[in-house]
């Protein structure tokens, strides 16, 4: 993500959709408007869970999230993807909003999630891991960030890799509009993998994390976890 990246393009937001293997339509639905209260969200939506991964609304809020890489998931635990949701249709500041996400962290399994106003220009990072630790809230400065299933501006591979293909990007158009499908077939779509003394430790087997590490995570029979969905959004402020 891009915070005060261009000046004639502040916010760029690049997401995908990791789920487990089952039928497309069951887990990701298409970006669109949905909502039943006066404040509308423009995003995807999960399909079995109600939730999203990223979403915004015409008022200038936004919130996305990502899941922590874990092998031992609660399988009792909330739906992390109701957070954004919450968010985007309270009127509370993304801080007093992290602050409340806090006091009932640990009844989500693992994330990292972002909660923006625009308006404000402020946005907030917000962590349950790792565990054992206090919840982390932090104010995002304005620059290039990169968020992953390990946290925010971790050094992965895929976050490496992100981060240079989003620059020449920036750089390629400097003040004007940015396609977005360009950010998504230049940025979401590498699936170039990490070097094995490269991989991080996360408990999974080291096969399983080969097969992880890329920006575009292919689904195969060997694992039960691949892309979706990838999607970019873009504002003016």
């Amino acid at each position: 993500m891009g915070l005060g990246g261009s000046p004639s393009l502040p916010i760029n937001i690049s997401s995908r959709a990791q789920q487990r293997r089952v039928p497309r339509q069951a887990y990701t639905k298409p970006v669109g408007w949905w909502g039943d209260g006066s404040q509308k969200i423009l995003g995807g939506r999960d399909g079995l869970a109600g939730g999203t991964w990223l979403g915004c609304t015409r008022t200038g809020r936004l919130a996305f999230r990502i899941n922590v890489l874990e092998t031992d998931n609660i399988p009792t635990a909330k739906s992390r993807g109701d957070l954004p949701v919450k968010f985007l249709e309270c009127g509370k500041s993304p801080l007093d909003f992290a602050e409340e996400v806090a006091n009932e962290a640990d009844k989500y399994n693992g994330f990292n999630l972002i909660l923006a106003d625009l308006c404000s220009k402020t946005m907030v990072y917000v962590s349950n891991r790792p565990n054992g630790e206090p919840v982390s809230i932090v104010l995002v400065t304005a620059r290039l960030h990169m968020l992953t299933n390990a946290g925010l501006d971790t050094p992965w591979h895929k976050a490496l890799r992100l981060g240079k293909g989003f620059k020449e990007v920036l750089y390629k158009y400097d003040e004007q509009e940015i396609p977005a499908t360009e950010m998504v077939d230049k940025l979401m779509r590498d699936r170039v993998k990490a070097d094995r003394d490269c991989l991080p430790n996360t408990g999974c087997d080291p096969s399983w994390e080969l097969d992880l590490s890329p920006v575009f995570v292919e689904l195969k029979s060997t694992h039960s976890w691949g892309d979706m969905a990838q999607g970019a959004l873009l504002f003016w402020l």
